[in-house]
């Protein structure tokens, strides 16, 4: 069983290890990476213990290239003027 069912908008993009990251209870991070979950994939696993967690996400937002990535990042969305 998940430890935890975590939206892919809590998660940290992380750079360095070219991953989506949430903190473990153990000090480490949950890991998922972009192509992970462009194949469907929705668990993320902590590199240091054996807790894992479900992501949740819409597979749409990743399909397509980086991107996308901005859609999913609410620091980098972009404001629109409505008429």
């Amino acid at each position: 069983m998940s430890y935890d069912d975590v939206e892919i908008e809590d998660m940290e993009w992380n750079e360095e290890l070219k991953s989506f990251t949430y903190p473990c209870p153990c000090g480490d991070l949950f890991q998922i990476t972009k192509e992970e979950l462009q194949i469907g994939e929705e668990i993320a696993r902590c590199p240091s213990c054996s807790l894992y967690i479900t992501v949740i996400y819409n597979m749409e937002d990743f399909i397509g290239g980086d991107s996308n990535k901005k859609t999913i990042q609410p620091s980098n969305q972009q404001p629109v003027a409505v008429a």
